[in-house]
């Protein structure tokens, strides 16, 4: 049978924001294990340390990568195989309960408790955690006390008016406890006012609330869990990486503060934790002191690109291999178990292979940027995707990020391209976010490399002449 492109499918497949799930049978062929050509299977360390190591305790690790490397679709399989392994995992995005720009420990307990609730209500399990309830009744009780705010009601419901003159719907504690911190998290996310009364009032008593979350909902979770042979709860918070580093009254950058200044007490909850955390602390002079503070002594685990060169410059055969058999799966996932016959069927997706691994070369092994490349050729035309439609996408890609750095920035770039490494903070700061270097690793450890769309622009090519004569 002769095997075609079902378009509208391919199209969806390519969509660069979507996260592979590995609970989604839809997904499932879509996922290639870059482990090989990435340096370690991060997956494996961490699932290994919960399950082999300390399937009995509690562990804290911690994950980082660059932006769009696929750190969620790795954690979303990390989910997928710790469940086959009796686990009753919990995996959120933070971003659901969090305000990125502003977050505080007693923000990131009470939004793990909120989703932990919620889980073991899914799963038809209740505890009755009184003393916790109490905390956040007491809470809602302060929040709404008229000294600090007028009060009036309107509709059936409770409206306070801030320090600013606005409006404000108070919480309720009602029904299970999920909802019941839904109802005081869910109104302080969107109102910086409420969200520091709440603050100030819970702050003080953080040691309480991590007791109340261990001793009245962990415990019992464990227990009722145990019933149905389970092993254990994992947690796996995800995008917290992306808290931005604000400066806070205190001085401190919000990331160093939460991260490290507040770890023990990030890694003070009862189960296995997962955190995902910012890339830019492991560069910081912060570093050595997260990796003590909530990894309990262990380095976070990063995830760094594909491997589609090698330190000398030439292709790296196995990972371009990965990364072409990522780009035509997505054409033909009924061919995944036989990932050998997909070439055979390319020239459906591409004039030629030529275009295909051009796709590939460019995109520097950045799992997002091959999707987000093939998605804009897709837009302009349907396949087979010409080299002239792709060479047209990597010149917009190519001009949209020159116009972004100054000399000062293309001095750093060029150290990195002749040294391989990255010096400190600062060039962490401005090379990475930017997407301006990635970093690689291979069996002489971490390395760091140009953005090779840069490598096509006049003014490093002017550099590579003007480096090579001398």
């Amino acid at each position: 049978m002769v095997t075609m492109v079902d378009f509208q499918r391919f199209y969806n497949a390519c969509d660069p924001t979507r996260t592979l799930n590995m609970g989604n049978s839809e997904d499932e062929p879509y996922y290639i294990d870059f482990a090989p050509v990435r340096g370690n299977s991060m997956v494996q360390q961490i699932e290994r340390t919960i399950t082999i190591l300390s399937p009995n305790s509690k562990t804290c690790q911690l994950f980082s990568g660059h932006i769009g490397c696929g750190k969620s679709t790795e954690l979303l399989l990390l989910k997928e195989q710790l469940e086959k392994s009796g686990f009753f995992v919990v995996y959120f995005e933070s971003t659901q309960d969090l305000d990125v720009a502003d977050v505080d420990v007693t923000d990131v307990l009470l939004a793990i408790a909120r989703q932990v609730s919620l889980s073991l209500e899914d799963a038809q399990l209740f505890v009755e955690p009184r003393g916790f309830q109490k905390l956040l009744k007491d809470t809602v009780d302060f929040l709404s006390m008229p000294e600090l705010s007028a009060e009036f009601e309107q509709g059936g419901k409770k409206f306070a008016v801030d320090k600013d003159g606005f409006s404000v719907e108070m919480p309720v504690v009602v029904g299970p406890l999920s909802v019941g911190i839904a109802s005081i998290t869910a109104k302080a996310k969107n109102s910086s006012n409420l969200r520091s009364r709440l603050r100030g009032y819970l702050e003080p008593q953080t040691s309480t609330l991590l007791r109340v979350i261990n001793e009245e909902l962990l415990a019992p979770a464990k227990a009722l869990l145990k019933q149905r042979s389970k092993n254990g709860i994992v947690v796996i918070i995800d995008n917290l990486d992306r808290v931005i580093p604000t400066l806070k009254p205190s001085g401190k950058l919000q990331t160093e503060y939460l991260f490290v200044d507040r770890g023990g007490e990030l890694r003070g909850l009862d189960c296995h934790l997962v955190y995902t955390v910012p890339l830019m602390l492991l560069f910081s002079s912060s570093n050595d002191m997260l990796k003590n503070r909530l990894g309990g002594g262990m380095s976070p685990k990063v995830l760094p690109m594909v491997r589609v060169r090698s330190r000398d410059g030439s292709d790296d055969v196995e990972g371009m291999q990965l990364l072409r058999q990522m780009v035509l799966v997505r054409a033909f996932p009924e061919l995944a178990k036989t990932p050998e016959k997909l070439i055979a069927h390319s020239a459906e997706v591409f004039d030629s292979l030529d275009t295909l691994d051009r796709l590939c070369r460019i995109s520097g092994g950045h799992v997002r940027n091959v999707m987000a490349l093939l998605y804009a050729c897709l837009q302009q035309d349907d396949p087979p995707i010409s080299r002239s439609t792709l060479d047209r996408v990597i010149q917009d890609d190519r001009d949209r990020l020159v116009v972004t750095i100054d000399e000062e920035e293309w001095a750093m770039i060029f150290r990195v391209v002749q040294q391989q490494i990255l010096k400190g903070e600062q060039e962490a700061q401005i090379l990475l976010p930017n997407m301006y270097v990635y970093e690689y690793s291979d069996s002489q450890g971490r390395w760091f490399n140009i953005n090779p769309v840069l490598e096509e622009t006049t003014r490093f090519q002017s550099w590579q002449k003007q480096t090579t004569a001398s």
